[in-house]
C-alpha cells in the first residue's frame, strides 16, 4: 500500500502531465535563500517526509530523488523508506549535482518547471548551463495545486534594537550602503536574504523557527529606503511593533506591502533609478524577473551584497555583548548539565531537551533556542542533525555518552554549544573517540595563523587528530555565528571546501569537529571562537582565536595518555577559566560541583 508521501509525489506525476513538464525540481528554501525555511516553504519535507534541513527533490515521470549531505544519509534512508523516493548523496567523492544528473539523462527539449521563487538567480543559470537544450520555467509557488493546507506567510511581532545593543545605528548602516552603491556606479539595491535586512535595519522579528527574522524585502536608494513586509495583517499593532514602525519611518524607511515588491521594480526607472544592484546568488528568479516588465527597465549591476561581510565583523559593543551572552549561556548549560547527573536513569533525550530550554529561559533578554535542540544518546548521537523525537526519546542510561547540541538567542548576542557528556561507564572505543575528537577542538582553539588566512587553510588542524587513526566527519568544523541572528552566516567558514574568504578581526566562528559511528554513538565538541589580532613582527601580522563559550569539558572519560603536554594545558587552563568566571554565580551546590569537573588532567 502505497504511503502518504508517494501519494503526493504520484499527485505531482499528474500536474506534470497536465501542464506538460518533464521534470521537476524543489529546493530546501524559501524566497529570501533561507538556510531554515517558514512551514509554508517547507515543500520537501510536505512532498517526501524528510525533515532534515538541507535536501532538493527531482521528480520525472518515473523517477523521483532527493539530493542532502552526509549529515542527513542515515535520517534521509529511514524516512524515504517506502516513498519509492530515491537518496542521492552529496559531499561525497562520487556525488552527482543536480544539474549533471539531470544531463545525464539525455532528454531532448524537455521542459523543467521550478518554483520561481525558490530558486535564485544563479541556480537557474547553473541548470541552463548544464542542459542548454532545456526549457525553464519558473512557476511561483509550484505545489500550490496540491497542497491544499499550505502555511500562510507567517508574521510575527516586530522590535528595533538601539545602539546600546548593536554599536551602529541603521542611519549610520544605510550611509554605509549607500556609499557602496556610489563606488558601483547604482542607485539602488535590492536587498532579499532576512539576516542581511535585520542587519541592516536594526530590527528583529520571529517569522521563522529559531530565527530572529522578518519575512520581507528591502530596496535602498540614494535618498529612500522602502520595506517591503507583510504590515497589512497589523491591524491592531502590539506596541512594541507600532513603535518599531515609528522609528523606523522617522529614519526614513517607507513601509510597503510585501506582495508589492515586484510592482515597485517594475517601476524603478520612472522614480529615477537608472541602475539597480542585485545579488544573483540570492535574488529569487521571479522577482529578478519583474524588473524586465517595465517599458523602460533600469540597468542591473550584479554583485554580491556587503553586508554579509560587514555584518560578520562583530564591533566592539557587540563583542562585548557576546562575552556577556556566553556567560550568561554558560550559567545555564552548567546548571543544566549538574541537573542531568541527579537525573540519569530517570529522563529521556526531550525531557533533557526540555529542562535545558527552561534553564536558558530564566536569562533576562532570551529570545528562543537558536536553532532545535539536538538531545541524543548513544545510537541517536550517530545523526549529526538528529531530531529528538516528542515520543519515544531514548532513556538516558548510566552508561555510555550523551550529547546535546544547543544555543540561545538573547538581545545581546547569539551562542552555539556541543557537549558530549559521559553518563557512566564509557567502552574503549568511547574513551579514544572523545580524546581524538576533543584535540581535534584544541588544536583549532590553539591556532596562530598569518593575516589573510582562510578558513579552508587552518580546517586540518583540527581533523589531524582523527586522519592519524583514519578517522573522520563529514561536516564542515566551523560557521559563522551572527549577533541575535542567524546562528550559521557566512561568509567565512572552517571546511575542506574551498573558500577564499579569509578571517578577519571580529569574525565569530564554531570550532567543533566530531565523530559518529552508525548505531553505536556520536561525539561533538563545539564552543564559539572569536578572531582577534594576535601582533605584528617582520614576518606580518598574526591572527588567533579567544573561545567565547564558558563551559567545562568533562575529563572523566578522556584517555589523557592521549594528550600533548600543550593539549593538557590548554584543556586544564580553560576548564579552570569556566570554575573561575562561572562559580560566583553558581549556586553553592553547582560551584562544588564545577570545582570537581575542573581539576586538572
Amino acid at each position: 500500500m502505497a504511503n502518504i508521501f508517494s501519494q503526493r509525489v504520484e499527485a505531482l506525476r499528474a500536474l506534470m502531465q497536465s501542464c506538460g513538464w518533464d521534470i521537476v525540481i524543489l529546493t530546501g528554501s524559501d524566497p529570501h535563500a533561507s538556510e531554515y525555511p517558514a512551514p509554508r516553504w517547507q515543500q520537501v519535507r510536505w512532498l517526501s517526509g524528510f525533515t532534515g534541513e538541507a535536501g532538493d527533490m527531482v521528480v520525472t515521470r518515473d523517477h523521483a530523488g532527493l539530493w542532502t549531505d552526509t549529515r542527513y544519509f542515515i535520517q534521509a534512508n529511514r524516512q524515504l523508506e517506502g516513498t519509492g523516493i530515491e537518496l542521492h548523496k552529496m559531499r561525497v567523492p562520487e556525488q552527482v549535482p543536480i544539474p549533471e544528473w539531470i544531463a545525464s539523462l539525455e532528454m531532448e527539449s524537455a521542459v523543467i518547471a521550478i518554483d520561481g521563487l525558490c530558486f535564485s538567480v544563479e541556480e537557474v543559470r547553473s541548470l541552463q548551463d548544464a542542459v542548454p537544450q532545456a526549457r525553464i520555467e519558473a512557476v511561483p509557488d509550484l505545489l500550490s495545486p496540491l497542497w491544499t493546507d499550505r502555511p500562510a506567510i507567517p508574521v510575527s511581532p516586530i522590535i528595533t534594537l538601539g545602539e546600546d545593543l548593536v554599536g551602529v545605528s541603521r542611519e549610520a548602516k544605510l550611509r554605509q550602503l549607500r556609499k557602496f552603491l556610489l563606488l558601483k556606479g547604482a542607485d539602488a539595491i535590492l536587498l532579499s536574504q532576512l539576516d542581511q535586512i535585520a542587519w541592516l535595519l536594526n530590527l528583529r522579528g520571529s517569522d521563522i523557527d529559531y530565527n530572529p527574522f522578518v519575512i520581507s524585502y528591502l530596496l535602498v536608494t540614494m535618498e529612500d529606503a522602502f520595506w517591503f513586509v507583510r504590515k497589512d495583517v497589523f491591524a491592531d499593532l502590539d506596541s512594541e511593533t507600532a513603535d518599531s514602525f515609528d522609528e523606523l519611518q522617522a529614519d526614513g524607511v517607507t513601509i510597503r506591502e510585501y506582495d508589492q515588491v515586484s510592482f515597485a521594480l517594475a517601476a524603478l526607472r520612472s522614480d529615477g533609478v537608472d541602475r539597480i544592484c542585485l545579488d544573483p546568488s540570492t535574488l529569487n528568479v521571479s522577482v529578478r524577473e519583474a524588473l524586465d516588465e517595465g517599458d523602460d527597465a533600469p540597468e542591473v549591476s550584479e554583485c554580491p551584497s556587503p553586508i554579509p561581510l560587514w555584518k560578520a565583523c562583530k564591533n566592539p559593543v557587540e563583542i562585548e555583548l557576546m562575552r556577556e551572552a556566553h556567560l550568561e549561556d554558560g550559567l545555564a548549560m552548567e546548571q543544566f548539565l549538574y541537573w542531568l547527573e541527579q537525573h540519569v536513569g530517570r529522563v529521556n533525550e526531550r525531557e533533557a531537551a526540555e529542562e535545558l530550554d527552561r534553564f536558558r529561559a530564566r536569562i533576562p533578554g532570551y529570545r528562543g533556542n537558536s536553532f532545535e535542540t539536538i538531545s541524543a544518546y548513544g545510537p541517536s548521537a550517530a545523526l549529526p542533525h538528529y531530531v529528538t523525537p516528542v515520543q519515544g526519546s531514548a532513556l538516558l542510561e548510566p552508561r555510555g555518552l550523551y550529547l546535546v547540541d544547543s544555543g540561545g538567542h538573547y538581545l545581546f548576542g547569539t551562542t552555539d554549544i556541543t557537549r558530549t557528556v559521559p553518563l557512566g561507564p564509557c567502552t574503549a572505543l568511547e574513551r579514544e573517540d572523545y580524546t581524538l575528537v576533543l584535540r581535534g577542538h584544541i588544536g583549532l582553539a590553539m591556532a596562530v595563523f598569518p593575516s589573510g588566512t582562510a578558513g579552508c587553510q587552518i580546517d586540518a588542524l583540527a581533523r589531524e587528530p582523527l586522519w592519524k587513526a583514519k578517522r573522520n566527519y563529514g561536516h564542515g568544523t566551523g560557521h559563522g555565528v551572527g549577533f541575535c541572528l542567524g546562528v550559521h552566516e557566512g561568509p567565512q567558514d572552517i571546511r575542506q571546501n574551498f573558500n577564499s574568504q579569509p578571517l578577519l578581526p571580529g569574525m565569530i566562528t564554531s570550532d567543533e569537529p566530531g565523530i559518529y559511528r552508525e548505531g553505536m554513538h556520536g561525539v561533538r565538541h563545539e564552543n564559539l571562537v572569536l578572531c582577534h589580532s594576535m601582533g605584528d613582527n617582520e614576518f606580518g601580522s598574526w591572527l588567533g582565536f579567544e573561545t567565547l563559550t564558558l563551559c567545562h569539558f568533562d575529563t572523566s572519560c578522556l584517555e589523557a595518555s592521549l594528550l600533548t603536554a600543550d593539549e593538557k594545558a590548554w584543556l586544564n587552563a580553560y576548564n579552570e577559566r569556566v570554575y573561575r568566571e562561572l562559580s560566583p554565580r553558581l549556586p553553592s551546590e553547582v560551584a562544588a560541583w564545577l570545582r570537581s569537573k575542573t581539576l586538572p588532567v
